[in-house]
């Protein structure tokens, strides 16, 4: 009995154990899909084989921050002051993407003008240059933001002013093509075959030109399968910004609900911090009132009577800069009145050339100014009241306009998972 006793003792360590072992057996993902197909059992990578690789996934690309996708309540939750009637609240569900932390700033775009004044055309050039000309004002001495502002060295960080719509999106197209070959450098080099650097000082130098041959190897074109290709930079949905603009995540419990809705992109109905040490300061910079651009100067005072640098005033929940006030900013959709009726509850977008067309306003008797060149920008900006820094409210503009109160920031989208 005694023996009978130790062999089953046994015999239940020896399943425990296995089954232990095939519950650590690592399931395959998309980063580490396994050394062959678990559909067909062919291998990965041979001669004939498809190829596979490992990959090690990349960075996002620089200064985005990840936000997580979900539901929100879309639309605005203010009175409607324009009475437009075009932004009622509804129910929406935002896959995870990639957003800027903070608005393009002056440094960035001049960055973008040094690139395409080597490599285009002058007339792309001249195309890109922001129109500086929306500061002058006939009853105002702003003529100094007319020479300085983008240019001068003091205003660098501030956010980039006088881009339309369309020289936005040139820019993301920039950006995409600029960050892609960096990481396309870095696929190459990945997928090169070590050739094991030599150890001694006497092989230093011979190493120092290897690497430096390598870093300056022009880089090949590479597929999307690679993963080292980069996800084209571009405006953000509209749908996107608001989401990531109200960042509903710092409100909410383990079990779906949520404490309270938000007006800004803050809690409460005030415009300045309700506790702590920075208690009573601006959480924004915006138009008071009537003449009334930032308050007395002191500790009241927002700090910008115009724009102001990125990142001066405090993030949201989701780590991201200005997303209300400083400048307004441009987002992808086409403007339609009723883009919340009518857009997918998934997703929502509102793209030119689909459904209520142009057509069917009255332009031509100037009885209505819809077409497919309006565009919607958000957020509020220096120079508005408190009523447009809810991330809800919405205006439109020509692609081709631009102000002195309206920039941009990119998004991106988000590949596989962050599990």
């Amino acid at each position: 009995m005694h023996k009978m006793g130790i062999r089953s003792i046994a015999l239940i360590l020896i399943v425990l154990l296995a089954a232990t072992s095939c519950s650590k057996k690592k399931r395959p993902t998309s980063l580490k899909p396994g050394k062959s197909s678990s559909k067909t059992g062919l291998a990965y990578n041979g001669k004939d084989g498809y190829q596979v690789k490992q990959y090690k996934a990349l960075p996002a690309g620089p200064d985005l921050v990840y936000i997580e996708g979900g539901r929100f309540t879309m639309g605005s939750l203010e009175e409607d002051v324009m009475n437009r009637r075009d932004n009622p609240k509804r129910t929406v569900s935002i896959q995870s993407f990639y957003m800027d932390q903070t608005e393009v700033a002056n440094v960035h775009y001049l960055e973008y003008l040094n690139a395409v004044q080597k490599d285009s055309s002058e007339e792309f050039y001249s195309k890109a240059l922001p129109d500086t000309a929306v500061w002058f004002n006939e009853l105002s001495f702003n003529d100094s933001y007319v020479t300085m502002y983008l240019r001068h060295p003091g205003f660098r960080l501030y956010p980039v002013v006088g881009v339309s719509w369309v020289q936005a999106n040139d820019y993301c197209a920039w950006r995409t093509a600029a960050v892609s070959k960096s990481n396309t450098a870095i696929g190459n080099k990945a997928g090169q075959k070590k050739k094991g650097f030599a150890i001694g000082k006497k092989k230093k130098a011979a190493n120092a030109a290897e690497a430096e041959a390598v870093a300056s190897a022009e880089p090949t074109q590479l597929r999307i399968e690679s993963g080292y290709v980069m996800p084209p930079y571009r405006l953000p949905t509209e749908a996107e910004f608001e989401y990531a603009a109200i960042a509903m995540i710092g409100t909410q419990y383990a079990d779906e609900n949520q404490s309270n809705q938000r007006i800004y992109p803050w809690d409460g109905s005030t415009m300045r911090q309700p506790r702590g040490r920075k208690q009573g300061t601006m959480l924004a910079n915006f138009k008071r009132g009537p003449g009334d651009y930032a308050g007395i100067a002191g500790k009241s005072n927002d700090g910008a009577i115009i724009t102001q640098e990125i990142r001066s005033y405090p993030a949201n929940d989701n780590g991201l800069y200005d997303m209300a006030g400083n400048v307004s900013e441009w987002v992808y959709d086409v403007y339609r009145p009723l883009s919340n009726n009518d857009v997918n509850d998934l997703n929502a977008f509102r793209r030119d050339g689909y459904q209520d067309d142009a057509k069917n306003y009255d332009s031509k008797n100037s009885n209505s100014l819809i077409n497919d060149n309006l565009r919607v920008y958000k957020g509020g900006s220096w120079s508005d009241v408190a009523y447009w820094l809810s991330p809800g409210t919405r205006r439109y503009m020509d692609q081709d306009s631009a102000t002195a109160s309206v920039g941009f920031r990119c998004a991106m989208i988000a590949t596989g998972s962050r599990k």
